[in-house]
């Protein structure tokens, strides 16, 4: 849950981002290249979910 105005407007436009990057390859590479863009965006989020050091410590 983010904890600021910041935070919370920054996961929207990370949201928004992806949509875009989906809809760039829907466009361009139809629904094949849309998939390969979730893939890839699969292993970032992952990434950031599970690196090391956690960016915050609990």
């Amino acid at each position: 849950m983010p904890s600021n105005e910041k935070e919370y407007n920054g996961n929207l436009f990370d949201q928004l981002s992806i949509i875009e990057r989906i809809e760039r390859q829907l466009e361009n590479g139809g629904v094949e290249a849309a998939k390969a863009e979730i893939e890839i965006l699969k292993k970032e989020v992952n990434r950031k979910l599970y690196q090391q050091p956690p960016i915050k410590s609990e």
